[in-house]
């Protein structure tokens, strides 16, 4: 490869949406590398992060299409739109454009064609049954489409695997933090306590995910009734997309285990590293899971973990969390009482301290962003062009 020309990334994906696998692509696209250059291809339109990536100058072009309804013009413009570019290497993002994606490129003659998988597989026909299909229609097409296919997590390429994917092209990444971002802040703690009028001393657990039947916020629900029997001044927040009074199944949750009024509902929103700040202890309550983003989340802002032994969960808090079966409100509520009595026991800062340092060494951006350049790089060996 020539050092003095900078590669050329096409990443695509379905949609820029709030969630797990953007969220690591903003990430890693805006890194300041000068050997890469990175541009985003959205399927659908700008969603939440066009905006924030255009804005750290990065190339963006959407293509808005419908989610769910792909037409032969829009794969023609697809691929159109690819030739144009004429990328050095293409990265794609989640099945529909791993499959979608690829295909496209192959048939603009690109073969340096890198998968993203971004989820474990676990339970998946539960969640989307779409995208199910797509994943294990893409084991048939992983032995001849993409010369590389890189997982989020150990888990995820097991599964995978299973499922027929060609083992000889898996690599596994582990997802990498901002750790500039993702920092405890104790003036956002006590403003954001007030706002929700909790002191200080009010026991708070949270958890940082969108309504979906992967998440399992029954589990979480039934485990904070539980908890609350024991512990009355207990506290739950719930953000992310239709954790808010206008989602009925939710609300039916909260009043059918008696838990409303304790829980505050907090929606989409954009200061979630605030919002860590504010937690004691977070919760995850999913059945399925590839490499959860807001466990390390939590843990750079300082807070502990109480996770489902889903996806790598229990390899990102190793030490310094507990892990719970999935589907076990009972186990569930157990260990997070068993958490809240070992924070209130022990000396905040020197927990927040010990917890952020697992992520500062494990986990670390840099240690991502390099490794997806020494794939692309691999995978372009001594010619270092697409076509």
């Amino acid at each position: 490869m020539k050092t003095n020309k900078k590669i050329r990334v096409v990443h695509m994906i379905s949609g820029l949406l709030q969630g797990g696998a953007e969220s690591v692509l903003f990430r890693l696209v805006t890194w300041p590398d000068p050997d890469v250059e990175h541009i985003v291809v959205s399927f659908a339109d700008a969603g939440i992060y066009g905006q924030p990536l255009m804005d750290a100058g990065v190339e963006v072009k959407m293509l808005g299409m419908t989610p769910g309804r792909l037409t032969p013009a829009d794969f023609w413009r697809l691929k159109k739109c690819l030739v144009r570019l004429n990328p050095d290497v293409i990265q794609t993002w989640m099945y529909h454009a791993d499959l979608i994606g690829g295909l496209a490129a192959r048939m603009g003659g690109f073969r340096h064609i890198a998968w993203g998988i971004r989820n474990s597989g676990a339970s998946l026909a539960k969640s989307s049954r779409s995208a199910y299909l797509f994943a294990r229609l893409s084991g048939f097409f992983s032995r001849w489409l993409p010369q590389q296919i890189i997982c989020c997590a150990e888990d995820a390429r097991h599964r995978h695997v299973q499922w027929g994917y060609a083992p000889e092209k898996m690599v596994v990444i582990q997802n990498g933090y901002d750790l500039s971002r993702w920092a405890r802040s104790e003036p956002a703690r006590h403003a954001l306590r007030t706002e929700w009028g909790l002191t200080e001393q009010t026991p708070l657990i949270g958890f940082v995910a969108r309504w979906n039947p992967l998440k399992d916020h029954d589990n979480l629900i039934q485990a904070f009734a539980q908890c609350l029997e024991k512990q009355p001044d207990l506290r739950c927040v719930l953000v992310g997309k239709d954790m808010d009074a206008g989602n009925p199944p939710l609300m039916a949750l909260l009043t059918q285990y008696g838990v409303k009024e304790r829980t505050i509902l907090l929606g989409m929103r954009n200061d979630v590293p605030q919002i860590m700040s504010a937690l004691d202890l977070h919760v995850l309550s999913s059945i399925a899971e590839g490499f959860p983003n807001v466990v390390a989340e939590a843990m750079a802002c300082g807070v502990p973990n109480v996770v489902t032994d889903v996806g790598d969960a229990a390899l990102i808090v190793g030490d310094d969390g507990w892990v719970v079966p999935a589907s076990d409100p009972a186990q569930l509520a157990e260990k997070i009482m068993q958490a809240l009595d070992v924070i209130e026991m022990t000396d905040k800062n020197i927990l927040a301290k010990q917890v952020r340092a697992r992520v500062m060494n494990a986990f670390s951006l840099e240690k991502m962003v390099t490794e997806y350049r020494q794939t692309w790089l691999a995978m372009l060996g001594a010619n270092g062009k697409a076509k």
